[in-house]
């Protein structure tokens, strides 16, 4: 209560907060009349005059004031548009790394221009993050009016630019792109063999835009790299053969979750058995040894005991091809991942198909924190301040608008079936067309706008069907929806980038209507004429209620429903929103058809009635919190798992760039070999040990496989006092000459190039197999639960273990490669980049949206800008015998978008260019 009371007397801590910026902003304010009178080159000479008080010691926070005042004016000159006193404000607040909550339609493009112009002039680079390509490009074009008058390089990443492209892009004051672009340059830079070939430079600042659409919606699911794999058809088969005599009661089926677990008696047989095969290290199947076996005995027995043929999948032609569960067809081209494909492949006898391995993935999370400051901006995030502060440690500050709001909520429509909740929106759409109003529609997924889009035609009403996909012709038809008696289905708001504003939106219909047009009085007319069209169709919007916003059904995050809300309403416009709802709806099978919630509905209600209560309102609120606690739980827990890589990752980027920045890697080479030599001397010598109980054929064994060396450890033997510390001094002796003598007669530097390549590519080799085996693990880690232990502290152990064990093969592996290789110095070629493939699932609904494709065609959406549109010509994909000389899975040199497989590679191997 006392609470209650001071914060009606003094406002929140937000307000609070709010209201001290509003200093700053006056010191800006005061500055324009002085901006105001200087000339375009005198606004433009500001930048280089705050660059030198940054050298001289001043900080960013000093020069903000001015820097503002001065992006204000040039906005003013170059757009015509004057930053408003809390656009101001938005800009201190991404300035200080955190959040700025502000509501659709009140300029957050704009506000970026501020923090980003600011934070350019140490010259270390700007990243402005968007959620898609067309937002990318098209705000590095317009906002970078701004930068370029005051003097600045703008660049913009996008699919299908070349290393030079990216490189230029990213050497920029600032850069734009979307997050995809960013994390899978991270990811490709660090398989890189040179520093020349990589394109990013350090982390400094980057500004999320729609922060809360990609760092929490889009951080469910890694970025991944991956590539194919070593033939490991033979492992499938020996695990297929030992699971197919397993007993009834070695196992028990979870059929839902669709996993096989053995029970106490069955894993020991199992061992058995898996020794027998030659396939179990050591006696025990659950040691880290083990890992890639028990990750294959899984899959061998999902494949054997719960996927039947016929039902969950068909051989033909040879290849085992899943069943769509839901609709019975066949879906040609899907694999099974994990190894669950194979699995099925070598229990029905037919050829293994290689499976894709990861080279190299990071998480969203992980990828953000890794720049030394980080902002954002949306229009929804006070409802995930909690999970923005615990993960990327930025607080929520929400900005207030600039003209009060006049939008409308009312509370939530309830129908008791789908059927009639479709039938009373319909109705509701038709009336709101019949007074002109216009209709926001949001759908929480493709198929249900389509069923919409069906009742509406039975009710004649004409309408546009939105799904998400054709970013660039839908931010027409978003710019539109806000003319007399529109009505627009859209299943996602979030990332449209693009106001609705009430009569239509001015300068998408001169660029439709009067793009191509040259500029002249007849122009200039025809703009005018649009003009006065919108300012009268207006009038009439505003006189029939603003925008209508209808939501039909809640979405599990408030967050959701809050974005298609905003849409409405803005600027201080007349508008309205209300949700209709049934008792089909997902959210609402999480009461259960058991609660008293659910009776009274289906007692109290007859067809087609509605109910509309704030009580069950609130009540569907609380689920919905609910639901976010739960979601935010998944997410905090790929986090921890991926902290545990992500630490090892750091240790391997370090480690890879070392190597490459370094004059000489001698030393790493000499102390890889002492360490080799201790490790194989601690194997066959223990510590402790008498020498009448070391393995001594092992240890010359190993020698002999190392370092291809025989020295007479018999003849040291019968010296006295020999101790394992002095078999390592005079093998490391031995070691040392053979490869002083080996490489005395060689180019120092050519030598040098040798040894960092061979050093490079044993880093890799070894991490992608790590890579595998932690990707194993964790499939496996989770069953550790049942002995009472907490998975992700196993995880942590048997990481450690697996990272370890990975290091010591690591120095071994070039240890032997160094000592037992042959050198003919010829000039180096660096090693070209492996064929891979780039995946970002989307979490919302499972495609691969690693780069924005067109659902018809399959092209890639984001064409490059004019002036980069360089591809070289068809010819030059081929040899002259015809074979590719492209990668399979690079973009198709011919600029369709798709990938050459798809593309002229499957022309020239005489198959069909698939879609």
């Amino acid at each position: 209560m006392l609470g209650g009371i001071a914060k009606a007397l003094f406002g929140s801590s937000n307000d609070r907060y709010v209201r001290s910026l509003r200093k700053i902003v006056e010191k800006a304010n005061a500055l324009e009349p002085e901006m105001q009178a200087m000339s375009d080159d005198e606004l433009r000479a500001r930048t280089p005059h705050f660059r030198e008080r940054l050298a001289a010691g001043e900080t960013l926070d000093d020069l903000l004031p001015e820097a503002f005042a001065t992006v204000r004016e040039a906005s003013v000159r170059v757009l015509g548009m004057r930053h408003f006193d809390v656009q101001m404000i938005g800009g201190i607040v991404l300035h200080r790394g955190s959040i700025a909550e502000m509501r659709t339609g009140e300029g957050k493009t704009l506000v970026a221009t501020l923090a980003t112009y600011l934070n350019a002039l140490d010259g270390n680079g700007v990243h402005v993050i968007t959620v898609n390509d067309y937002l990318a490009r098209r705000d590095a074009d317009w906002m970078g009016r701004i930068y370029r008058f005051l003097g600045m390089s703008v660049g913009v990443i996008v699919p299908n630019l070349s290393d030079g492209q990216r490189r230029d892009a990213y050497n920029a004051d600032i850069t734009y792109g979307t997050n995809n672009e960013f994390g899978f340059d991270y990811l490709r830079d660090n398989m890189k063999f040179d520093r020349s070939q990589m394109v990013q430079r350090p982390f400094s600042y980057a500004i999320v835009d729609e922060v809360d659409s990609i760092l929490i919606d889009e951080a469910r699911t890694p970025l991944i790299i991956s590539g194919p794999t070593d033939d490991k058809s033979e492992m499938y088969k020996l695990v297929d053969a030992v699971v197919r005599d397993i007993e009834a009661e070695d196992y028990e089926i979870d059929e839902k979750a669709k996993s096989v677990v053995l029970t106490e008696d069955g894993t020991e047989r199992m061992e058995r058995r898996l020794e027998a095969a030659g396939l179990l290290v050591g006696a025990n199947l659950y040691d880290f040894e083990n890992t890639q076996v028990v990750h294959h005995l899984n899959q061998a027995m999902r494949a054997n005991l719960i996927f039947r043929r016929d039902t969950d999948y068909i051989v033909k032609d040879g290849k085992v091809v899943i069943i769509d569960e839901f609709t019975g067809r066949m879906m040609d081209g899907r694999r099974w991942s994990d190894g669950l494909h194979q699995a099925v492949e070598a229990k029905e006898g037919v050829k293994i198909e290689p499976e894709n391995q990861t080279l190299a993935s990071i998480t969203f999370q992980n990828y953000f924190r890794m720049y030394p400051k980080l902002s954002g901006m949306t229009g929804t995030a006070l409802t995930e301040a909690p999970e923005f502060f615990d993960i990327y440690k930025m607080n929520v500050v929400s900005i207030p608008t600039n003209v009060p709001v006049q939008r409308i909520d009312e509370d939530d429509e309830f129908y008791k079936n789908q059927h009639d909740k479709f039938a009373a929106i319909a109705k509701a759409i038709k009336a709101k067309q019949d007074t002109g109003q216009p209709v926001l529609v949001g759908t929480v997924s493709i198929e249900k706008s389509e069923l919409l889009s069906e009742f509406l035609q039975r009710e004649g009403v004409r309408h546009e069907v939105l799904n998400a996909r054709f970013h660039e012709s839908e931010a027409h038809i978003v710019a539109q929806a806000g003319r007399i008696g529109a009505v627009t289905i859209a299943t996602n708001m979030a990332g449209r980038g693009t106001d609705i504003q009430l009569g239509g939106n001015v300068e998408f219909r001169v660029a439709d209507e009067a793009g191509d047009m040259p500029e002249g009085p007849e122009r200039d007319a025809a703009v005018k004429r649009i003009e006065e069209e919108i300012e009268e169709e207006k009038a009439r919007v505003l006189a029939a209620g603003g925008l209508f916003v209808l939501g039909t059904e809640r979405h599990e995050s408030r967050r959701i429903d809050n974005q298609l809300r905003g849409r409405s309403g803005r600027q201080g416009d007349p508008g309205l929103s209300r949700f209709y709802l049934s008792l089909d709806d997902d959210l609402l099978r999480i009461f259960g058809p058991q609660t008293m919630f659910a009776r009274m509905m289906n007692k109290n209600l007859e067809d087609g009635e509605a109910i509309i209560s704030p009580w069950i309102s609130k009540a569907i609120e609380t689920a919905q919190k609910k639901v976010e606690a739960r979601n935010y739980d998944i997410r905090k827990q790929l986090v921890e798992f991926d902290d545990v890589m992500n630490d090892q990752r750091k240790v391997i980027y370090e480690q890879r760039s070392d190597i490459m920045d370094s004059d000489t890697v001698g030393d790493v080479i000499e102390d890889m070999r002492a360490e080799t030599v201790n490790n194989i001397v601690g194997e066959a010598c223990p510590p402790e040990t008498y020498p009448e109980q070391w393995d001594i054929d092992l240890l010359k064994a190993r020698l002999d496989d190392t370092f291809a060396l025989q020295p007479p450890i018999e003849d040291w033997l019968k010296e006295e006092e020999v101790d394992p510390e002095i078999l390592v001094e005079r093998i490391s002796a031995l070691a040392d000459q053979q490869m002083a003598d080996k490489i005395a007669p060689l180019d120092r530097d050519g030598y040098v190039q040798v040894e960092k390549s061979i050093l490079i590519e044993t880093l890799d080799h070894h991490w992608k197999e790590h890579l595998s085996m932690l990707d194993a693990l964790r499939q496996v880690i989770h069953l550790r639960a049942y002995a009472q232990k907490k998975p992700i502290d196993e995880y942590k152990h048997e990481a450690f273990a697996l990272f370890e064990r990975m290091l010591g093969s690591i120095r071994e592996d070039v240890t032997r490669r160094l000592a037992l290789a042959q050198f003919t110095m010829t000039e180096p070629d660096l090693p070209p980049m492996p064929d891979f493939i780039t995946t970002h699932i989307d979490p919302l609904t499972g495609e691969d949206n690693s780069a924005d494709i067109d659902a018809a065609t399959g092209n890639v959406l984001s064409r490059l800008p004019p002036m980069q549109a360089i591809q070289p010509d068809m010819p030059e994909a081929f040899d002259e015998n015809g074979a590719p000389r492209v990668s399979r899975n690079a973009p198709c040199p011919c600029g369709s978008g798709r990938k050459f497989k798809h593309c002229h590679g499957a022309l020239a191997e005489g198959g069909a260019a698939q879609a």
